[in-house]
Order: structure tokens, then C-alpha cells, then sequence
């Protein structure tokens, strides 16, 4: 299982060593790493999760809570299960060794590296190409292939991702949106994973002791191609692409990504310390981040870090850490928490601060987080990064093998394990400034940097993928500073002079990491650059509620004409025919299907479907006089395979400049249709996939007309000698010859 991960073991062995152990697979890597397993397991006794309370971040996803296992039994699962490994690990390296020779002797190239550029979009690339600011793209683009790719329906990160993987439409791997609902009480859950307690404890004293492990169910489906080469013998690095939490057990390593969730279980949670009144912010906000209030004393400030709700305490009370500042320098600080001392410098980062949250006796809830001190003079400000999991000593497999993490981590210190790393809530609460966020981004961006290298030194047959979030995440928060025309922009000239030109940046500093790949690859390797959509303005929001209840679809309880509670809570699902949450579209209030549901399947349904796309599509925006929904499709339509029925009924495709308002997307039902979109969260992607098309670009010539994100996955495997499976709806973009 774990084989040719023995290269990772030894660092200090020349690259010369550590290549020929990853091609000759020598049996005492896996011995190694399992050894390394099983005194973590006994050292630690600690990981998996439960479904906890909604945590929102821009995304509006809801988190999973941490459950820690202390639990003797599940020691000795754990330990049978590597004994079992070790026992079979030579017939399986023999049945590798077999397949991966056949696979090399059809295979084109020896090695497949992918680079995702997360939201990389064709219209701007195009731009500074012309602008002569991307030399190492347009290399690209004059030896081999630059082309448009078709995204999905719609054109969201798990969604296309998911598609990138499985080489399969959505209805084949059951992502739709970043969340769903829940038949039997309409709340919203996160789309790809499912995270269930221990079944079973037992009362001991205050503790309440678990007996089981828990469970973290994926539920993305069909076989992403990682999975199919190692089938094939082939081996693959699988670095932070989305929707790979739970990591995927295959042939390989992978560091899992999107849905990852914080130490206290939610998507990041924030935290901004304060004395009273500062800011503005609600010391009840639970919206991206929590104020805490903390008291001072003369020279001495005192307060607590929250972590994880403590599920060993009966109670279920929360863990918490507390923290002491006093003056340090000029301006700066000491902070004292969890046994050491931290020098803070203000606006300025600390490192990655290693945390450990007591649950029990010998039980912790290992996390790391970065302060950033912003101001230590009264009214004292600090904020606080989402506490990651630990990669050190993660509470739940956040890597394939659960070792793989601890390895990053001690090549190149702790890293952000957060799926969603880049804390969008703190620029959009006024938490951060632009210039705090960019860091925090591009700090981030290194270490990914450091892990896709690595990989690159390491795997010099097989496959390689890491997906890079600072596209995305960058032009997400600065679009409004380059759109003349934005609602987000602001009147601080000096602000938007500062950061006019941030998205051009960063295109060439990504362009300047697509250079720095090539100089690494050795003739015959394959890279592609790609995205999973580009990029348009965010300016107005469509409150879908808003007008199915202005047009008699949806109704409130007690005659409201508003509601500002999440999660449909005000919905009277008596007399409510459809209803909209996440982003993605419109779904059927169905009887037999929803619980309360009232419109009946079949014919009654289909019409009321038709209906609704008849009348959205092309819905126009009054104040501008613009389109803002450029077709709204039934499912059936876009979507075909076993799971085209957890899809909304009704898909929208937005027009630019247009998305689901933020109302809508947590299940709102505001009053008006229409709205300015003021959030520094200025830049989507959410709207109709033939009008955000991502990029492509290869150093070998391959078939690029009319190209989509589901033929990479066949075009890998066919590159590197393996048969794509029925089941895959993409092409092979090879060409022959």
C-alpha cells in the first residue's frame, strides 16, 4: 500500500539513493513508514471527527466537529491492520512490479506532471501574454498547446475538480456544490464527506470514553485516475487537489485538500482578540471568526484561544487555552500560551505556533495557528489564524499514508492542513488588511511550493499533481480594485492604487512557478498547466427565495415578507413549491422526497421545472437593464449517471457580473431580488460554464478543440500506458503519432 514511499524516509540520502529506491521499490520503505504508523497510533491514539455545528466561511459550507479516539480497542485494530499489510505487502509488490512493466511498455512518456493554477482565467491570460508578462506560458504555448477548457456545470472547484479526477460528469461522481441538503430536515451538510461519531462509549466519571472508532465517509464517487494507475502498477503524488478528504487509499501519496476541516471542527474559524468595543465587531458574531474580549491589567493582557468542543468531557464543554501578553520593545509583545513564549512584532506574522488543547489526562487535541499582532497599546488588537490540524500529529488522516503529513512536516516545518487555508472571512469582516491577507496567502503558496518540488525531486516515473489555491483565493478578494464599475470598490483612492495591479501580479508570479517546473523536468516528461475555470466580476447579487416567494413559489410562515434566518428555518414547507440553497441552483419541494414535501413526482414536478427555467432564464436585472441569469437547465439536461438525482432539479447559469446572492446561498429569503454585492469577495465564478471557460496549456502537442476538464484524467492514463476505464466520459487528448 505504502510502497516506493521509503525515498521520503531519508533525507539525508543523496537524490541519486532516493530516486533508485522510488523506482526499485525496496521492501524496507514500507516497514519503515508502518513502523512509523503504529508508534503514532500508540503515541498519539488520536483521530476522526463528528458532524458538529455550522461553521460559514465564503464558501458557505458547514464544518465537522473533532472527536478524539482514546480507545484501546481501537489501538489494536489499527496495529492488526499494519501486521496484516506487512504480512502481504511481497505478493502485492510482486503483482505491482508485474503490472507497472506492462504499463511502462505501452506508456508515451515516463512521467505526467499536472500543475492546477486554481481559477486561472483564459481573458486575462491572454492579456499579459499580449502584455509580454507571462514569458514561460508563451514558451509553453508556441512548443505545444494553449487552449480553452470547458468546466462543468456548474463551474465550482469541488465540482470541476471532481470532474478533473474521476474524468466523469457530476452524476457520475455525486458533486454538485459545496453543500447539500438533508432530506429529512432541509439543513444543509457538506457535499463530500460524511463524519460520524464512535457508535459506542461508555461513562467514566466526568468522561465520557469511546469504545469504537469513528467514521469519515467521501462522498464523491467513481474512481479518480490516481486510483486506476496504481491498479496499473504506476505510482502517483497527489498534492492538495480538492475533494480528497477523506485521502483516497491507492498506490501513492496524496495530501488531502478542500473540506479538510479546523481543530474545532468547522470550515475556519478565526479568531480576533479585542478589548471591548474595538472594531465594532460582535463579541456574538459566529460568522468566519469569534471576538474574543480580553481584559488587561497594567502591562498584562489576559484571555484564552478556543479550541475543540472536548467530546471525552460529559458535558461536551469547549477546550480552551489560555494566553497572557505583556510589552515587549517599543510597541511588540510576549505571548505566553501553552507552556511557551511567543515574541510578537506588530503586523507582522509569527511563524506556525504548535498548540496542544488538553481533553483528558494524557488525551490532547494537537493544532497550529500564526498570531499576527496588529496593535498592543490600549484597545489591544490580535488575530488569530483558524487553528489547523496538527500535520505533525494530526487528529484525523489529512495524508495517504496518515505518515506522509508527519513527513512534510518535519522536512519543512508545519504547513496549513486547513482545506480552505486563506482566511477570506478576516479581509471580508475588516479583520485583516488587504496587504495581512496577500501575505497570508503567499506564505501559504511557499509551502505548497516546497511540497510539489519535493515531489518532483522524488517521483521520477508515474504521476504528479498539485493544485495551487492563490489564483483562486486572490482574485475571489481584489477584483473589485481592477473593475471600475465594482459595488465592492470603495472610494480610498490610495487603497485601490495600492491594489490595482495585485491580479496581475500574481499572474506572473504563477507564471514565474510554471519556469521554475520546467527547469526541473527532464526530456520526455508531459506537464500540463491548467485551470478548473477562470474568473468574472462579482457585482450583483439574485436572491432565488426572494423570487420564487415574490412569484408564489415559496412562501414564509406567518405571512413574513422577509426572513434573515439560515438554513430555510422560516420556510412554510406546507405551501412551498421550491426553494434554493448553496449555490449551485433551484430544487423541488418533492412529496416523497423532501419530508414535507407537497409537489408530486412525475408530470406535476417536470412542469413545475419547466416552468421555473422558462421564466429565469434570461431573467433581467431592473436597475441595469442587463440579463443576470444566462439559462437556467434541468439536471437531465447537463447531468447523466447514477447520482443525477442528488442535483438541484433546476441548475443556473449566471450571466457575468452576476451570482447567487449570499442570502440565498445560506438559505435566506431576503426582500429584494436584487442586490449590490459590497463584500470584498468581489470575484466568481458561479455563473454559466460556457462563459468562464478555464485554461490549458502542454509542452507536447495534444488535441485541444473543444477540450474539457473530464479528458485530462483519459489523457494521463493513456500517456502513461493504461486503458481508460468504461466508465469515464472524457477523451483522450493524445494525438496520434
Amino acid at each position: 500500500m505504502i510502497r516506493h514511499f521509503s525515498a521520503w524516509l531519508h533525507p539525508k540520502s543523496s537524490a541519486v539513493d532516493q530516486t533508485h529506491a522510488i523506482r526499485s521499490g525496496r521492501p524496507y520503505g514500507e516497514l519503515a513508514v508502518w513502523a512509523l504508523v503504529l508508534v503514532a497510533l500508540v503515541a498519539d491514539r488520536s483521530h476522526g471527527a463528528e458532524v458538529a455545528d455550522f461553521g460559514c466561511l465564503a464558501y458557505i459550507g458547514p464544518g465537522a466537529g473533532i472527536v478524539l479516539v482514546s480507545s484501546f480497542l481501537a489501538v489494536l485494530i489499527a496495529m492488526f491492520s499494519a501486521l496484516l499489510t506487512l504480512a502481504t505487502w511481497p505478493l502485492r509488490w510482486l503483482w505491482r512490479l508485474v503490472r507497472g512493466r506492462s504499463a511502462r511498455a505501452r506508456a508515451k512518456v515516463p512521467r505526467v506532471v499536472i500543475l492546477g493554477l486554481d481559477g486561472f482565467d483564459p481573458e486575462l491570460v491572454d492579456r499579459f501574454l499580449d502584455d509580454g508578462l507571462l514569458p514561460n506560458l508563451a514558451q509553453l504555448r508556441e512548443e505545444g498547446t494553449y487552449a480553452r477548457l470547458a468546466t462543468t456545470w456548474p463551474p465550482l472547484s469541488p465540482v470541476a475538480w471532481s470532474s478533473f479526477s474521476t474524468g466523469s460528469n457530476p452524476g457520475k461522481h455525486n458533486i454538485f456544490d459545496f453543500i447539500s441538503r438533508n432530506l429529512s430536515d432541509y439543513r444543509p451538510r457538506m457535499s463530500s464527506v460524511q463524519i460520524h461519531p464512535p457508535r459506542r462509549s461508555v461513562q467514566f466519571g466526568k468522561f465520557r470514553l469511546p469504545l469504537s472508532s469513528p467514521r469519515i465517509d467521501g462522498l464523491r464517487k467513481s474512481k479518480p485516475f490516481w486510483n486506476v494507475l496504481g491498479e496499473a502498477g504506476i505510482f502517483s503524488a497527489i498534492l492538495r487537489v480538492p475533494i480528497t478528504f477523506p485521502p483516497d487509499r491507492f498506490y501513492g501519496v496524496q495530501l488531502s485538500a478542500m473540506c479538510v476541516p479546523d481543530l474545532r471542527g468547522t470550515q475556519g474559524m478565526f479568531a480576533y482578540f479585542t478589548e471591548e468595543g474595538v472594531n465594532g465587531v460582535s463579541a456574538d458574531g459566529d460568522v468566519g471568526g469569534e471576538h474574543i474580549v480580553v481584559s488587561r491589567n497594567g502591562s498584562m493582557v489576559t484571555g484564552w484561544l478556543p479550541g475543540p468542543e472536548n467530546p471525552l468531557h460529559s458535558d461536551g464543554q469547549r477546550s480552551r487555552l489560555p494566553l497572557q501578553l505583556v510589552a515587549h520593545g517599543e510597541q511588540g509583545a510576549k505571548l505566553l500560551i501553552g507552556g511557551q513564549t511567543v515574541l510578537l512584532t506588530p503586523h507582522k506574522y509569527t511563524d506556525w505556533v504548535a498548540l496542544a488543547f488538553p481533553l483528558a489526562p494524557g488525551i490532547k487535541a494537537r493544532g497550529v495557528c500564526r498570531f499576527l499582532l496588529k496593535r498592543f497599546a490600549s484597545p489591544l488588537e490580535m488575530y488569530c489564524t483558524p487553528v489547523n490540524i496538527d500535520p505533525n500529529k494530526p487528529v484525523m488522516p489529512i495524508s495517504h499514508p496518515q505518515v506522509y503529513a508527519t513527513y512534510l512536516a518535519k522536512k519543512q516545518g508545519p504547513f496549513a492542513t486547513l482545506g480552505l487555508a486563506e482566511d477570506t472571512w478576516s479581509l471580508s469582516e475588516g479583520v485583516l488588511e488587504e496587504s495581512e491577507f496577500l501575505k497570508q496567502t503567499y506564505d501559504i503558496d511557499v509551502e505548497r511550493q516546497q511540497m510539489f518540488f519535493d515531489a518532483l525531486r522524488k517521483v521520477r516515473r508515474g504521476c504528479i499533481v498539485c493544485v495551487f489555491d492563490a489564483p483562486d483565493r486572490i482574485q475571489h478578494m481584489f477584483w473589485r480594485f481592477q473593475d471600475d464599475h465594482h459595488p465592492a470598490r470603495g472610494h480610498d483612492e490610495k487603497k485601490i492604487a495600492a491594489n490595482r495591479d495585485t491580479i496581475r501580479e500574481m499572474y506572473v508570479r504563477m507564471d514565474e512557478l510554471v519556469g521554475r517546473t520546467r527547469r526541473q523536468l527532464e526530456k520526455g516528461t508531459a506537464l500540463v498547466v491548467m485551470s478548473d475555470h477562470g474568473f468574472k466580476p462579482f457585482r450583483r447579487g439574485v436572491g432565488l427565495n426572494a423570487w420564487l416567494m415574490a412569484n408564489g413559489y415559496l412562501k414564509l410562515k406567518n405571512g413574513a415578507t422577509k426572513s434573515d434566518k439560515s438554513y430555510l428555518k422560516d420556510i412554510d414547507w406546507s405551501r412551498t413549491k421550491a426553494y434554493t440553497i448553496g449555490l449551485a441552483g433551484i430544487y423541488v419541494n418533492q412529496r416523497g422526497r423532501e419530508s414535507h414535501g407537497i409537489v408530486a413526482r412525475g408530470e406535476e414536478s417536470s412542469q413545475l421545472v419547466d416552468e421555473l427555467r422558462e421564466k429565469l432564464t434570461g431573467l433581467r436585472d431592473p436597475k441595469y437593464d442587463q440579463v443576470a441569469i444566462h439559462e437556467a437547465v434541468r439536471r437531465g439536461d447537463v447531468y447523466t449517471g447514477p447520482y443525477v438525482d442528488a442535483a438541484p432539479d433546476l441548475v443556473i447559469g449566471y450571466n457575468v457580473g452576476y451570482r447567487v446572492s449570499w442570502d440565498a446561498a445560506n438559505g435566506k429569503c431576503g426582500a429584494e431580488v436584487f442586490s449590490d454585492n459590497t463584500n470584498a469577495w468581489s470575484g466568481d465564478h458561479c455563473i454559466h460554464p460556457d462563459l468562464v471557460p478555464g485554461i490549458l496549456f502542454s509542452n507536447l502537442k495534444i488535441e485541444s478543440e473543444q477540450a474539457n476538464i473530464v479528458d485530462l484524467a483519459p489523457t494521463i492514463l493513456e500517456w502513461l500506458g493504461v486503458k481508460k476505464p468504461a466508465y469515464m466520459d472524457g477523451r483522450s487528448l493524445v494525438r496520434d503519432g
